[in-house]
């Protein structure tokens, strides 16, 4: 089982399950902790090969990397722990697993909150996807992680997120690196398929103006679905929780406060 960290509210029933990026782990989501514990009830878990799930004895995993058998790993957590319906919180790729979880398991998923999300690849984007597939067994992968983290988070304001990915990569190995970058042979279609189809779950977007390969994807998206809103942080870029971390916390904590309310008055 996935490594995992529970912080328990004393009064709340309320849930927040935190789903970290590709290379990244739960550590990136320091800078919420303190803000939402006062509200909530939080889970903590780090993906298969990264953070402190590197370290368990499944490390080595042996069936196929698939957007689906990845968020299944996270649903094994839930089932263990017997965690009611909660509110989900991704960044980065993050964002997809919590979307694919919404629509393995809809009636655990009482609102999603989207940090730097990725609804579509762009031509910048595309042409990460086939450098990292090229050279992906030739090139050590901390090469290739940060050259993408500086194409993606290319600004002096960017490198507090920069660097914390870059050093919770190293976590990693390079078969490790192999088996997730496996996973974009399938991200066109499964992104094309969220497009096409809108869930129930309001769905709250937190991006940086500055996050230049994502940002006008999701501006595309929510003009389409009724239950998803946008929020864009000024002179910010991709990690918008590490980068703008007051900002992010009042208007997630604000949007699943709301989402609690309207619950409970239906």
């Amino acid at each position: 089982m996935l490594y995992f960290k529970q912080y328990l509210h004393p009064e709340s029933s309320e849930w927040i399950v935190f789903i970290h990026g590709a290379g990244g782990s739960s550590a990136v989501w320091h800078k919420q902790l303190r803000d939402f514990q006062k509200e909530f009830n939080l889970l903590l878990i780090d993906l298969r090969g990264h953070g402190k799930s590197a370290d368990i004895p499944r490390a080595i995993w042996k069936n196929e990397y698939t957007f689906q058998s990845v968020t299944q790993d996270i649903i094994e957590v839930l089932d263990h722990l017997q965690i009611p319906p909660a509110h989900f919180m991704g960044v980065s790729l993050g964002t997809i697993l919590a979307r694919q979880l919404a629509e393995l398991e809809p009636t655990r998923v009482k609102s999603l909150i989207m940090a730097g999300a990725v609804t579509r690849l762009t031509f910048q984007s595309r042409v990460l996807v086939f450098l990292g597939n090229s050279f992906k067994r030739i090139i050590p992968y901390m090469w290739l992680y940060k050259l993408f983290a500086f194409i993606i988070m290319p600004l002096k304001g960017h490198a507090e997120s920069r660097n914390l990915f870059i050093r919770e990569a190293q976590k990693l190995c390079q078969k490790e690196f192999i088996r997730w970058f496996t996973l974009t042979k399938d991200i066109n279609p499964l992104l094309k398929y969220f497009k096409e189809k809108e869930i129930l779950a309001p769905t709250l977007y937190i991006m940086g103006d500055q996050d230049v390969m994502f940002l006008e994807p999701v501006k595309n998206l929510v003009k389409e679905h009724k239950n998803s809103f946008l929020k864009v942080l000024a002179n910010c870029g991709h990690v918008v929780n590490v980068e703008r971390p007051e900002e992010f916390n009042l208007l997630s904590i604000a949007f699943i406060k709301n989402q609690t309310i309207t619950t409970s008055s239906t």
